[in-house]
């Protein structure tokens, strides 16, 4: 008999040390029922019923095994040719928005850059460093003395 109880008690440590070496470890997205360290107590406060309820329920059953991804080609992936038709459509609306705007500004936009901000429609763009933006009083688009027109 003091066998047969030695053997019991044996399995039960056996048992507990498994089933909290396997809580502690085991991966935590698998783990169900309660949070890793409320299993480990429950192991260790309830040492055999601990374990076994740690080893039925809290012990997440492996999921279906993962399939092998397949690669798709670009025109048979939905998702690719939605994000292509998407987008066509923004660039639609984008060229659409930068016509309006320009149409706003007063004209197409010049090839020398982005119209100054201010200028009037239809100016001349001003691309010469270090030469003063004409006056306001000034209808040339000419700087102030660079010409003999109305200061002479």
């Amino acid at each position: 008999m003091t066998r047969l109880l030695f053997g019991l008690a044996v399995a039960a440590v056996v048992l507990t040390v498994y089933a909290l070496v396997d809580a502690a470890l085991f991966d935590r997205s698998r783990i169900r029922g309660l949070p890793r360290f409320a299993w480990i107590l429950v192991v260790l406060l309830l040492p055999v019923i601990g374990a076994l309820l740690w080893l039925f329920i809290g012990r997440g059953r492996r999921g279906p095994a993962p399939r092998a991804s397949r690669t798709v080609a670009p025109d048979d992936d939905l998702e690719f040719l939605g994000q292509l038709g998407r987008d066509a459509l923004q660039a639609q609306r984008i060229r659409k928005i930068e016509e309006e705007l320009a149409d706003l500004d007063g004209g197409a936009p010049r090839s020398g850059g982005p119209a100054r901000p201010g200028a009037a429609p239809g100016a001349k763009p001003n691309n010469v460093p270090g030469t003063p933006a004409p006056g306001p009083n000034d209808e040339s688009g000419e700087a102030p003395g660079t010409s003999g027109s109305r200061d002479a």
